[in-house]
């Protein structure tokens, strides 16, 4: 039986190249290809995590386009995968309506470019999945990676994609996509 997984887009808390804490923007295709992947691999749910009022209000926007709007009627099939998503101002909202007011404690598993404590291999993550039903909550950062009070707080941090000693940054829609591929394909 696969694992109940769920995956967070984080906005804020992030780094930028200078390692300063900032918010990044969301955008179109973040939203779009990473429910698409989330609806193919199964995910319980998809949060996109930004504080700020522009961005809840753009996304709000683009759901409704593609759940009720003329996005809905003209690609219908999308409606399932753009029903996952949801928007949360900070990750700890994100974790509270996932849980819904379950009493256990999700496993947070973070993404990284870079080797971290609490770093594991996918194929101990993946076992791990294969063991434990969950909830397993994945977390992935914009701009240059989450921020240290992110990293602080999660369970586990999963190894990079590639060679993290060479150039290591994937766009977060592959980092997505190959994440999922690797924990939860041809389960």
């Amino acid at each position: 039986m696969k694992p109940e997984v769920h995956i967070a887009l984080v906005h804020y808390p992030v780094i930028n190249k200078l390692g300063d804490i900032v918010s990044t923007a969301v955008t179109n295709l973040d939203i779009h290809d990473n429910a698409r992947s989330a609806r193919t691999y199964e995910v319980a749910s998809y949060h996109i995590v930004t504080p700020l009022d522009a961005q809840v209000e753009l996304v709000s926007r683009i759901l409704n386009h593609w759940r009720e709007g003329f996005g809905a009627r003209r690609v219908p099939n999308r409606v399932d995968a753009m029903n996952l998503v949801h928007v949360s101002r900070t990750l700890e909202s994100a974790i509270e309506q996932i849980m819904d007011g379950r009493d256990v404690k999700p496993t947070i598993v973070a993404t990284a470019a870079r080797r971290l404590e609490k770093t594991v291999s996918y194929d101990a993550m993946r076992a791990r999945m294969q063991k434990e039903t969950g909830p397993f909550v994945l977390v992935f950062g914009t701009g240059y990676g989450l921020a240290a009070p992110v990293i602080d707080r999660v369970d586990n941090v999963l190894e990079p994609i590639g060679d993290p000693d060479n150039w290591n940054h994937l766009s977060v829609r592959s980092a997505v996509a190959i994440t999922l591929d690797r924990l939860l394909g041809r389960w």
